[in-house]
């Protein structure tokens, strides 16, 4: 589905809209407050940048380092080549040890990979332990953010859903009273479960350890009880030396959410006494990505949702217009990476303001690769016939400059009295969700040749 399709349903409520709108303005602001008192801000993002630079061009060794350390640690790692492969590893796992009922933390990567659908289709209960990502577990819809992953539900929907799912007062919304509700839900969970799996934020290659970034405890919590924990790992969240890590941690929760660290920042080295760890590298199109010459920079991020908090298309559309398990700037870069064809309007939903490259904590020039992926989806011939008609007859357009005064004279003296139908109507896509500015009085020609000529006069 193409996605001004996909976002006209969320667009139709407007209430909704707007508040998406204020309520990721609201996490941009405090990200610009949290940004604004760090005299080394740009030096961070610099330093980040690098680290991920170097990393990218030295993947390989660094992931032989990364499996050679940790498996000294006592961990097992295992490799897989893609998302089926991912589901087959982390099943074969939790059906050698038993398992029937498994807690997840947020991983992005199982959302990639559809993990939750494959395992309960074998007979395993998952339950996702993250509140956001629980309830829309529960709605049995997608994540709409990669760090907000309910920022598209209000808490009066979230009342409604635990009034049919956990009995609680009809017509509750007090966030302290559902949250209450919840953890007393999930802690029942947690003390069934028979193996834990947290996603990886960052993986050192020096130490063979990893990183689990939660503001709620639940990573802690769900691979303390059981005896197996399974980590699922994108190859790109490898870093060099335990001294990179300081870095992109000082970034990652100030850019995502506006605080100065996530809550807990959990480091996992080797597995606890008694139990096994068992960490899955997947590759999953990465390594393809990284032999890109133009979108190889894509696989720095560190995913902290920046990019979607500032865009103005994703704040108005919401994250399910995407049809991507990564939404947004960034997942309108990844996605095209993975299926070009059906993930062809992606780099159009996008104004090129360029403010998420001017938020991104590792410096990714989003906007100039969202850009080149037009020229490709071009090249390709994937560009519908109401984007790429328009297109032409503008080039036209523009490659005559006669033809393009010509216009501007037309545009300025006779579109401003034109009857209402003949412009917003069915053939005009672009109006129906936009009024046309006011018209100026004159071109920008005439308007300089008018101040230069003014000018000479005062001389």
């Amino acid at each position: 589905m193409k996605h001004a399709t996909a976002a006209a349903k969320f667009v139709a409520n407007d209430e909704r809209s707007h508040w998406h709108d204020k309520a990721l303005w609201f996490v941009r602001q405090k990200r610009d407050r949290m940004a604004h008192s760090v005299p080394e801000w740009e030096l961070l993002r610099d330093t980040a940048s690098a680290i991920k630079a170097y990393t990218m061009t030295h993947l390989a060794e660094l992931l032989e380092q990364f499996e050679e350390n940790a498996t000294k640690l006592g961990a097992t790692v295992h490799w897989a080549k893609d998302a089926a492969e991912h589901n087959e590893i982390v099943h074969g796992l939790l059906r050698d040890h038993s398992v029937k009922k498994l807690v997840k933390s947020k991983s992005m990567l199982t959302e990639e990979c559809h993990l939750n659908p494959f395992l309960e289709r074998h007979g395993i209960e998952v339950t996702d332990t993250d509140l956001g990502e629980w309830l829309v577990q529960l709605r049995k819809e997608p994540p709409s953010h990669i760090v907000m992953p309910a920022i598209h539900i209000k808490k009066e929907e979230v009342g409604e859903l635990f009034h049919h799912v956990l009995g609680t007062e009809k017509g509750a919304s007090d966030p302290a009273y559902l949250a209450e509700a919840a953890r007393t839900a999930l802690r029942q969970k947690f003390m069934e479960a028979d193996a834990g799996l947290t996603g990886v934020n960052f993986a050192i290659a020096e130490t063979g350890g990893i990183v689990v970034c939660t503001n709620e405890g639940n990573a802690d919590l769900g691979v303390s009880l059981p005896k197996l924990h399974i980590a699922s790992m994108g190859i790109e969240k490898l870093i060099p030396k335990p001294e990179h890590l300081g870095v992109l941690l000082r970034l990652l929760a100030r850019s995502a959410t506006g605080q100065p660290i996530t809550t807990y920042s959990s480091h996992f080295h080797g597995p606890r006494e008694g139990g096994e760890l068992h960490i899955v590298l997947v590759d999953n199109g990465r390594s393809k990505l990284l032999a890109s010459d133009e979108f190889h920079r894509s696989l720095n991020c560190i995913r902290c949702g920046a990019c979607m908090n500032t865009c103005p298309v994703y704040r108005r559309t919401g994250g399910h217009s995407y049809g991507t398990t990564v939404p947004g700037p960034i997942g309108s870069i990844l996605a095209p990476a993975r299926n070009a064809k059906e993930h062809s309007t992606l780099p159009y939903a996008c104004s090129l303001c360029g403010s998420c490259t001017n938020v991104c904590p590792v410096k990714i020039d989003l906007h100039h690769q969202l850009l080149t992926w037009r020229r490709e989806i071009a090249a390709l011939g994937y560009v519908s016939l109401d984007k790429s008609v328009p297109m032409k007859f503008a080039s036209a357009v523009f490659r005559r400059p006669w033809l393009y005064r010509f216009a501007g004279r037309v545009a300025r003296n006779v579109v401003p009295w034109m009857p209402r139908f003949m412009l917003y109507n069915p053939l005009n896509v672009w109006g129906r969700r936009r009024e046309l500015p006011e018209f100026p009085k004159e071109s920008f020609q005439q308007a300089y040749a008018r101040r230069q000529k003014n000018s000479g006069k005062g001389k």
